[in-house]
């Protein structure tokens, strides 16, 4: 009996991007179990602090989309 093992590593690019989406929809089905580390909730809680504190220190959505597009050309 022959058994073949298939790697992700052997997926096409259009392929890995639908793993991807696929786990990361499975994921975000159920947030409450990914595991979030202390030092995540303390750097969030840090920024939260910092934008309550300097709201014009923020940058909106658009500004955000704006910035990334210059670096990156798209």
């Amino acid at each position: 009996m022959s058994s073949k093992t298939i790697s992700i590593f052997n997926l096409s690019p259009p392929e890995k991007l639908q793993l991807v989406e696929d786990l990361w929809d499975d994921l975000a089905a159920s947030p409450s179990e990914i595991p979030i580390h202390e030092w995540q909730k303390k750097e969030l809680s840090r920024r939260k602090t910092n934008l309550m504190n300097a709201p014009a220190s923020g940058l909106s959505w658009d500004e955000v989309k704006l910035r990334v597009r210059s670096h990156y050309g798209r």
